[in-house]
């Protein structure tokens, strides 16, 4: 970046044939790509990956469903998104029937991370250069129409830039800006791929700031996921309201981190108009609460990740460590 301005070009090559299991990506990209300079970030859609790689299987997506999902998030009629064995929360779990012979599907690639890592020391060997490789595919956004590339494979790249403690311009301490330059990287190379343009192949240049050392294959697009319990919004809408109800002790970590006492107490007198008062560590709701007001008093604690104990008056602890 110079003192007059950043500059970052883009480019997604024409020309690149079918690729089916077992062609040779490292091969491919340093036909279709123009000369590589140090400082590059290559880029490579996931389902040309998945396609070299033999992740293309006969039937529809649904078939295949079940198998690639760790968890559904939310279902609303034939939408099904879910969380995958990646970590990532996708559509029908990142499953495509699309530029793929009628009535296969490909699934997303074993490791993307993995396949990444593959493709930079391909090039690596190739061209004695240091390059960054991201992997992308498509997905949604929560609260937003329309979709953008992510990148879901990474590899001798910075995948997030940190800026917290740093100071702006008018000396305000950064908290938790964190750009995801992969995602920001996969995106503006979609812009010249296009949806129909048959162009899997990218090229940024212009951020050599972001990759890393020839040595160093960096933490990959899974530092990019958060962990189970991690997010807000670990369910859709319904299903958390099932899924509270039902009570499962192996869906509590979805739900997050156990809510503070206050959060608690706050949300049993919005819902339910009760007080609950401290008593040490545990909460106390004077009772007896009759049914089925104590039902949704356990159902609160338990979706607030706190347990409900007690008979005449209702107790509720947060669990033990």
């Amino acid at each position: 970046m110079s003192a007059t301005g950043g500059r970052l070009e883009g480019l997604a090559p024409d020309g690149v044939l079918e690729v089916t299991d077992g062609t040779d990506l490292v091969a491919c990209l340093l036909e279709h790509l123009p000369p590589l300079a140090d400082g590059d970030v290559v880029v490579v859609t996931s389902k040309v990956v998945s396609k070299a790689e033999g992740r293309v299987v006969p039937g529809p997506r649904e078939e295949h469903l079940a198998a690639e999902t760790v968890r559904v998030v939310a279902r609303r009629g034939p939408t099904t998104i879910a969380r995958t064995r990646h970590g990532l929360t996708m559509a029908a779990a990142g499953i495509d029937g699309s530029n793929v012979t009628s009535g296969s599907s490909v699934l997303l690639p074993l490791d993307p991370d993995a396949s990444a890592r593959r493709l930079r020391a391909g090039l690596a060997t190739a061209t004695g250069l240091r390059l960054g490789v991201v992997v992308t595919d498509t997905a949604g956004r929560a609260w937003r129409e329309g979709q953008t590339d992510i990148a879901v494979g990474a590899a001798g790249l910075l995948v997030a830039e940190d800026f917290a403690g740093r100071v702006d311009g008018h000396g305000n301490e950064l908290a938790v800006t964190a750009p995801a330059v992969a995602d920001e990287i996969a995106g503006a190379v979609e812009l010249a791929q296009g949806k129909l343009g048959a162009r899997p192949f990218g090229l940024v240049r212009g951020r050599s700031d972001l990759v890393l050392a020839a040595d160093d294959d960096g933490p990959g697009a899974v530092a990019l996921v958060r962990p189970e319990g991690g997010d807000l919004f670990g369910y859709g809408a319904r299903e958390a309201v099932v899924r509270a109800v039902a009570g499962r002790p192996e869906d509590r970590r979805v739900f997050g981190a156990p809510a503070p006492a206050e959060d608690l107490r706050a949300a049993l007198s919005e819902a339910l108009g009760l007080v609950a008062e401290q008593d040490g560590e545990a909460l106390v709701v004077p009772g007896p609460v009759p049914a089925p007001g104590d039902a949704l008093v356990a159902l609160l604690a338990y979706a607030h990740g706190w347990d409900a104990d007690g008979a005449d008056d209702l107790r509720l602890l947060p669990p033990s460590p």
